[in-house]
């Protein structure tokens, strides 16, 4: 992995924790995915304005990856609405690099020597020692529904990483392929949060425009770098990379107001 890949993907992971803590700040959650996933839908149509047309072996991943991504958001909501930010975003982040490791080396054939795997082994066990340290008092004990959220949300996670390393790598364009994938993903949630909040959603949605539509731009350029580094690099080092500056971001997003 070289420097410019290394510091992409750190600004990708710090970038991605930033856009996670406005969605979490935004008490309706379907509100929060609706702005995001939304406003994610338009930035993505002026990408594929301005990139070439992925090659047709990358459409099957486009695919899957959009249904794996609203099942994420769908996840994520559901955890942060269930439990404690500090908790259930290591967790969910933490155990995602270990899960790429191994469905990378099934499907993708990639294997880590000694050193990349400890890296990957060191990264998930310090995010998820951040849930643990947030429950060693007595007044914090574990949410067991949040936790199971949590942990689907991080197979989830595996799950779109996997497919869209190898996605983005047969699409040829890195760019037209984030452009498409938000179109095909960012409508979904919009059109259910219509579909069940008939006549009161855009008065929801006006108070909170514009630290949604932020919280857009920063999660399509930060799968935007990371997209980049896999046609780089291999998956899971890319993973654990990604996640492992999240660990002083997360305490520091947890603890202090956006």
């Amino acid at each position: 992995m070289t420097p410019a890949v290394a510091a992409a993907v750190l600004l990708a992971a710090v970038t991605h924790a930033t856009w996670n803590a406005i969605a979490h700040t935004i008490r309706d959650q379907l509100v929060a995915f609706t702005l995001i996933a939304g406003g994610g839908a338009v930035l993505g149509a002026v990408a594929v304005c301005l990139a070439p047309f992925p090659a047709a072996g990358a459409w099957p991943y486009l695919i899957a990856s959009a249904v794996l991504h609203v099942g994420y958001q769908a996840l994520l909501m559901r955890s942060f609405s269930l439990g404690d930010f500090g908790q259930m975003y290591p967790i969910a982040r933490g155990t995602a690099p270990l899960l790429v490791t191994v469905l990378a080396a099934v499907f993708v054939s990639e294997s880590l020597d000694r050193w990349q795997a400890t890296g990957v082994a060191v990264a998930s066990a310090g995010l998820v020692g951040v849930a643990l340290w947030g429950m060693r008092s007595a007044e914090t004990k574990p949410q067991w529904p949040a936790l199971l959220a949590a942990l689907a949300t991080g197979v989830s996670i595996a799950a779109y990483t996997v497919v869209d390393g190898v996605g983005v790598r047969e699409s040829g364009t890195p760019l037209g392929y984030i452009g498409w994938l938000m179109i095909l993903q960012g409508s979904l949630i919009p059109l259910y949060a219509l579909h069940t909040r008939r006549g009161t959603l855009f008065a929801r949605l006006r108070p909170h425009v514009r630290l949604g539509l932020l919280g857009a731009f920063l999660s399509v350029g930060a799968y935007a770098l990371v997209l980049w580094a896999q046609t780089r690099a291999a998956l899971a080092p890319i993973a654990a990379l990604r996640e492992s500056s999240l660990m002083p971001c997360s305490y520091r997003i947890c603890h202090e107001p956006i």
